[in-house]
C-alpha cells in the first residue's frame, strides 16, 4: 500500500499577551521565511528552516495590540509511506489450512517529521526555533503470522 499526503498547515506563536485577550496571539508574517522543509544545522539535528535565526528575526514580527495574528501561514513536510505484505496458504487437509503471513510497514524506513505537534518550535522568542521534535512515522515494523484453521 502507497500512501502520500501534503503536509499539515501551522502557524508561528509569541509568548506574552499582546492583545486585550488572554490569549496569546499568532505572529504575523512579513518576509518569506523560505521552504518549510527537513534541514541539519552544524550539529546535525533536523531542523524547518534553512536559516532559522534570520527567519526568526526577519520574517515575523509580534501583533500589535488587539491584533489576532495570522493563522496556518505554514505548511509543514508531507508523510510518505508504504506498507506490503506476503502471505502463503497451504491445505493440509480439506478442512485444516495453514497461513503463513509477513508484513512490513513503512518498508523504506523513512523519517517525515510533524511541524503540527513540534510546539517549542514556533514560539518566536524560543531559543529552539524551528527545530523538529516529533515524527508522522514510526521506525520500520515487521511482522509475522502463522494461522491455523479447522
Amino acid at each position: 500500500m502507497f500512501h502520500w499526503t501534503t503536509g499539515l498547515p501551522f502557524s508561528v506563536f509569541v509568548t506574552g499577551w499582546s492583545t486585550n485577550y488572554n490569549l496569546a496571539g499568532e505572529a504575523i508574517q512579513v518576509a518569506s521565511p523560505g521552504k518549510v522543509g527537513v534541514y541539519r544545522n552544524a550539529a546535525g539535528n533536523p531542523n524547518m528552516f534553512k536559516d532559522p535565526i534570520a527567519v526568526q528575526q526577519n520574517a515575523f514580527r509580534q501583533p500589535y495590540p488587539g491584533e489576532g495574528g495570522q493563522r496556518n501561514e505554514l505548511r509543514g513536510p508531507g508523510y510518505f509511506g508504504i506498507d506490503t505484505g506476503l502471505g502463503k496458504q497451504c491445505s493440509i487437509t480439506e478442512q485444516q489450512k495453514l497461513k503463513l503471513a509477513w508484513e512490513i510497514f513503512n518498508i523504506t524506513n523513512a523519517v517525515r517529521f510533524d511541524a503540527t505537534l513540534s510546539s517549542n518550535s514556533f514560539d518566536l522568542s524560543s531559543s529552539g526555533f524551528g527545530v523538529y521534535s516529533s515524527t508522522l512515522t514510526k521506525p520500520r515494523v515487521m511482522q509475522f503470522s502463522l494461522r491455523y484453521s479447522f
